[in-house]
């Protein structure tokens, strides 16, 4: 009995110290990423010229809260999925094609971090403090629609990559366009430069467009080679993004 208790325990104890070390990989990943983050939220105020700016304060905040609160949702919820998550930028794509399009993405969202910092500054456009407010609840709303979006579909990496035993999801928002993820996110890319108070950044928000094309068009290559009973979904959803649109 007393080697048996023994061996709990050192089981028991194998179990929490991975589980410490798993937490402790998350953690450090996740503040590297947030690290990245930082230098958009600083361009921001360098390009605005000064740190009385609170249509910026009003953005960063919802935008880094909602993205911590999903993280910490998956924390708690699946793991697995957020550890796909985290395999994000140009460095973690197999595909060329996508290092490409995933680096223009980045170089997009930080000019549309720095322009409307611009717009401030000089008083290019005004947009209404109601509409500001707005565009924040779409961000927030957005983050929450995310989640929904990785409930029904666990798979749903920030990478282009066919994994062990993943299936074709076509329930929830899914039945309804193909790529959720990317619908949500479009949105979302509109709503930030009038989050942060400027009409003029929705002409940067606007190159998202053809980049969003672009990606999934290359992905639903991938996915049609790769992922068996995709072709029988794309003709039962015929809409990638808009329904009825495209």
């Amino acid at each position: 009995m007393r080697t048996l208790v023994t061996g709990g325990a050192g089981f028991l104890g194998s179990g929490v110290k991975s589980e410490h070390r798993a937490m402790k990989s998350f953690a450090m990943r996740a503040a590297a990423q947030t690290g990245v983050l930082l230098i958009p939220v600083a361009l921001t105020f360098v390009a605005a010229g000064t740190i009385h700016y609170w249509q910026g304060w009003v953005f960063w905040l919802a935008f880094l809260g909602s993205s911590s609160a999903t993280g910490v949702y998956l924390i708690q919820h699946d793991r697995a999925l957020l550890a796909r998550r985290m395999r994000v930028g140009p460095q973690a794509e197999s595909r060329p094609r996508q290092k490409l399009i995933v680096a223009l993405l980045f170089v997009m969202f930080v000019t549309l971090a720095i322009v409307p910092g611009l717009d401030y500054r000089f008083g290019w456009s005004h947009v209404p403090g109601a509409i500001v407010i707005l565009a924040n609840l779409v961000i927030v709303a957005m983050f929450g629609f995310f989640i929904l979006v990785m409930r029904e579909n666990n798979f749903a990496a920030s990478t282009i990559t066919i994994e062990a035993g993943q299936h074709v999801v076509s329930t929830g928002p899914y039945a309804y366009v193909r790529h959720p993820m990317y619908a949500g996110a479009l949105l979302m890319i509109f709503a930030m430069p009038l989050a942060l108070g400027s009409w003029w950044g929705l002409l940067v928000a606007a190159l998202a467009c053809p980049l969003l094309v672009a990606r999934i068009l290359d992905e639903e290559r991938a996915l049609s080679a790769e992922l068996a009973g995709y072709d029988d979904y794309c003709r039962t959803v015929p809409y990638r993004l808009i329904p009825r649109v495209w």
